[in-house]
């Protein structure tokens, strides 16, 4: 009993003092204002009318998804299939840049329903002009498919625009996860789905204090907007219980302080309403991604949170 007291002390002290056992992350960025698919909320997502509209907001790091055309071209789309986005039945894989189709005119906004934008820009982006256009902006690009060529090619265009530094690995599988730092480990990259389980296993059973962390960013969904403003595709993430223990055991200010003491960002998303910010923020969220750039920023504003 004795050791395990021991232990337990230990471990609370080493939670709330991370620099004793570990050097704080010195990333070249720190992100309060996340714009989610460029800003989707007020511009179509993921098209350089809405990244431009977010950066004129004040944003501070652009999060978007990258997919490869037939004629091996890198695309920033959230989707593979362009169906939900376009109204056409077709993968970007399958055609080439000059065939891509058009943005729907209004398109709803996936983190909160009912809701939908417009804009003049239609046409999808290239990641190259996103990088071009926006030198000095961090991104957080999620890769949703192993693919090498895409992998490689993302890689490319990071380090021929020289912002290695700057841009963020992010994947759900840590088979994806793998092949992007196989590709180029100089990019800082966040947590994966089966890292953020093996992150909640060794903050309860006291073992995070000791564990070395190579992840530099947690993005994660701030639970309250489920079956709110984002009505979740899965049955069981419309479960109210589900979603009130997803809650509980995610949402834990000790381990958001503790990551922060060690210089891992935390990212909480999709915020879409003044009210959830507040949530994120209170929580112990370093910073918060939203589909509104503008809102999020006139929170910040309002709250000088931002710098």
């Amino acid at each position: 009993m004795e050791a395990l007291g021991g232990y337990t002390l230990t471990s609370l002290y080493l939670l709330k003092n991370p620099h004793v056992l570990h050097r704080r992350k010195r990333t070249a960025f720190y992100c309060t204002h996340i714009s989610h698919r460029g800003g989707c909320g007020e511009r179509i997502e993921s098209t350089m009318e809405a990244f431009t509209h977010a950066v004129e907001q004040g944003t501070q790091m652009l999060e978007l998804d990258c997919h490869l055309t037939n004629d091996g071209h890198v695309v920033v789309s959230h989707d593979e299939n362009l169906r939900r986005q376009t109204g056409h039945d077709v993968t970007v894989s399958s055609l080439k840049l000059q065939d891509l189709p058009l943005y729907k005119e209004r398109l709803e906004v996936t983190f909160f329903s009912g809701r939908f934008s417009s804009g003049a820009d239609r046409r999808f982006a290239l990641l190259e002009d996103v990088f071009r256009k926006f030198p000095e902006m961090p991104v957080s690009i999620e890769v949703k498919e192993n693919n090498h060529q895409l992998i490689e090619k993302i890689s490319d265009l990071v380090k021929r625009y020289n912002r290695e530094e700057i841009t963020v690995w992010a994947s759900v599988k840590s088979s994806i996860m793998e092949e992007c730092r196989r590709t180029n480990d100089s990019m800082p990259y966040s947590f994966t789905m089966s890292r953020g389980v093996v992150l909640l296993l060794l903050y309860y059973s006291g073992l995070l204090p000791f564990v070395p962390l190579g992840e530099s960013l947690l993005q994660f969904y701030l639970p309250h907007i489920f079956n709110r403003t984002f009505i979740p595709e899965q049955p069981i993430l419309r479960n109210k219980v589900v979603v009130y223990l997803l809650d509980k055991v995610t949402m834990r200010k000790s381990l958001f302080k503790h990551l922060a003491a060690r210089g891992i960002q935390v990212h909480l998303f999709v915020c879409n309403k003044d009210e959830d910010i507040k949530a994120a923020f209170e929580l112990g969220a370093t910073g918060v991604m939203s589909d509104y750039p503008a809102l999020l920023s006139n929170y910040l504003s309002r709250n000088r949170r931002q710098d």
